[in-house]
């Protein structure tokens, strides 16, 4: 049973992680697995059993995640922007008293209350999330593109930045993706790359791989670089690292509602909206109670 609410979990935060403006990390918060990935990879060869068994169904989760809603969430978005994203504002907002209850207890193990630097860190993050959203992007085809050597390293870097980007709650690396014109690239080579293998279509699938190769080693990179950092800031400067948190998740509807398409707007897909929001919002909450009585 573990193994596959596990593999639910891995879903949900793949989905999370290719939809502008939602954060992937505060999905793992959502779903109570951030603090133990952010283990694991730190501790990956020290008992790789161990870390193999809890990152399989995670893994196989997002993997699945984002290989099917990688043709599905675009198309919700752009033909049902406003009940696709409150659904998802609804799924981060469940999740909010997952990293509260931690935040008071670091703020009680170090027997202190909020002062000034929490504040700080709470304002700098929710600023940091609403900037990048408000910013406007170029996106970048990779249709027929030349793979190159400097496109080969370039991607891999974009990888880097956009994994360390998911990693970390209330940032959304999609987000990230777009303000570096690389998303529409990258989510048309997962959709082109799997709709090649159907088709056995050997030219497109090396093609493809051409791309998704270096990023997804760049992204690996990027993990592991940012799970480090955060294990010591989490160690170090705890209920300031949950503050800085704190005020990203909460930017997050405001960074989704930012970047939401406007069309299709009307009083059913408002009613149904507000519904997904409800929906949502009791599922996330639910599903982190239920998994933490397993």
């Amino acid at each position: 049973m573990n193994f596959l609410f596990d593999i639910i979990k891995g879903m949900l935060i793949g989905v999370a992680n290719i939809i502008p403006g939602v954060s992937g990390g505060t999905m793992m918060v959502s779903m109570g697995v951030y603090e133990k990935i952010i283990g694991v990879v730190n501790n990956l060869f020290k008992d790789i059993k161990k870390s193999i068994i809890t990152l399989l169904p995670l893994g196989i989760g997002m993997v699945l995640g984002v290989a099917v809603f990688s043709f599905i969430i675009p198309w919700c978005l752009e033909v049902y922007p406003f009940p696709t994203s409150f659904c998802f504002i609804g799924l981060i907002l469940g999740g909010v008293p997952a990293i509260v209850k931690p935040a008071k207890e670091s703020l009680h193990k170090e027997g202190k209350s909020i002062s000034a630097p929490h504040l700080i860190a709470f304002a700098f993050f929710f600023a940091l999330a609403v900037g990048m959203a408000a910013m406007n992007e170029t996106q970048t085809s990779f249709a027929n593109f030349d793979l190159n050597v400097g496109f080969m390293l370039t991607i891999f870097l974009v990888g880097v930045v956009s994994a360390a980007t998911m990693v970390v709650p209330g940032v959304s690396g999609s987000l990230v993706l777009m303000i570096l014109g690389f998303y529409e690239g990258i989510m048309s080579s997962i959709s082109g790359f799997i709709s090649a293998v159907f088709a056995f279509d050997w030219a497109q699938i090396f093609y493809y791989v051409g791309i998704l190769a270096p990023f997804g080693v760049g992204f690996i990179v990027g993990i592991f670089a940012v799970a480090k950092l955060i294990e010591w800031l989490f160690e170090k400067f705890p209920s300031i690292t949950y503050c800085g948190i704190i005020g990203l998740i909460v930017a997050s509807p405001i960074a989704i509602v930012i970047k939401m398409g406007h069309n299709n707007i009307n009083a059913v897909t408002i009613i149904v909206g507000i519904v997904l929001l409800a929906v949502g919002t009791w599922f996330t909450y639910w599903f982190g109670k239920k998994t933490e009585e397993l």
